[in-house]
């Protein structure tokens, strides 16, 4: 797809005043509901199934089906960011009525080094077509690993802080408490930081991480960095709204991980072949409408398929509790008794 650099500073410009009319309506610390989220989940859907289908009708039909199949991707492979943001919140024990401030500007934030992510990735395909074989093989072992992780069934590790946000903190100091909305405090005559910009830069640099599969993942879709660029902004601008959405919900997501280790494991073997291709070996590549369709069942199955599991859980714990609510049995009466 050819991109001037007129339509770059329109969709940038687009995507910024969505973001300050997200920012302004709720700016204002606040509880979000569970109706607010759902909205604005929604609003946020709507406009990258627009953008997507704007694609279509400007006769870009290869570019739409890149970015709706780049898009869900990003958007399947973003909600396994929010067990760690729930980690973070609880790590800075973050009050309820900031927690949406928190997640806007970090997810801000993730945008900013996500869009350097993307700008180098673009630059290394570019020059080096054989960094498909090395986005492929990481991508096949982030799959392999994700399933020895669900496999293993280890508890939530608690968050730990990375080097930079130590380094930061050592640096400018941190305050003992949240002082509203305010990012800085003088104390003793020192300029320090607020718990509340901690945690935000812990959401935005710790997604750093997830960038580091998400990227590849993407690049093994579309080459296109306007569509590459555009799927992360969709994706991520939603996540705030997601997080208050089915925050309750993730842990019903019990198959998760494996859904998104086969969507990471099928990308890896598409980019393997596209390199292949590339290298001149005739090798099948696979097709975006393949893509987008495989993509969109792993995801469908993995919810079915963890709404079942749930099911049969709560089911087995209510048998187990029943006879326990219902007392002692008699023997166990008669034992009590002697």
């Amino acid at each position: 797809m050819d991109v001037s650099w007129t339509l770059w500073a329109l969709t940038i410009l687009g995507l910024s005043a969505l973001i300050a009319v997200d920012f302004f309506i709720g700016r204002k610390p606040h509880d979000v509901s569970t109706k607010e989220a759902g909205i604005w989940t929604i609003v946020w859907i709507v406009l990258a199934v627009l953008f997507g289908l704007g694609l279509l009708v400007a006769g870009e039909s290869q570019a739409s089906g890149e970015f709706f199949a780049g898009f869900i991707t990003e958007k399947s492979l973003s909600v396994d960011n929010l067990f760690v943001f729930v980690l973070i919140m609880a790590k800075f024990a973050v009050p309820s009525h900031l927690q949406q401030r928190v997640l806007l500007i970090g997810v801000l934030i993730a945008l900013v080094l996500r869009a350097i992510f993307i700008a180098a990735g673009a630059a290394v395909i570019e020059n080096f077509s054989w960094v498909f074989y090395i986005f492929g093989a990481f991508l096949i072992y982030t799959a392999w690993k994700l399933i020895q992780e669900a496999r293993a069934g280890e508890d939530e590790e608690e968050f730990e802080e990375n080097r930079l946000l130590k380094s930061v903190e050592r640096r400018f100091g941190v305050a003992d408490s949240y002082h509203g909305t305010k990012l800085f405090i003088v104390k003793n005559g020192k300029r320090v930081l607020t718990p509340l910009m901690v945690v935000m830069l812990a959401i935005g640099t710790t997604d750093v991480l997830f960038a580091l599969d998400s990227i590849p993942a993407i690049f093994g879709l579309t080459q296109d960095p306007y569509i590459v660029f555009t799927a992360n902004a969709f994706a991520l601008m939603g996540l705030r709204q997601l997080y208050f959405l089915i925050g309750g919900l993730l842990k019903k997501l019990v198959h998760l991980s494996y859904g998104l280790s086969v969507i990471l494991g099928f990308i890896g073997v598409k980019l393997v072949l596209h390199a292949l291709h590339e290298s001149g070996v005739h090798v099948p590549e696979i097709s975006i409408p393949f893509s987008l369709t495989f993509i969109c069942g792993v995801l469908v199955v993995t919810t079915i398929t963890s709404l079942i599991a749930n099911k049969k859980q709560e089911a087995a714990e209510a048998a187990e509790a029943g006879p326990k609510a219902a007392g002692p049995t008699d023997e166990e009466s008669k034992s009590i008794d002697a």
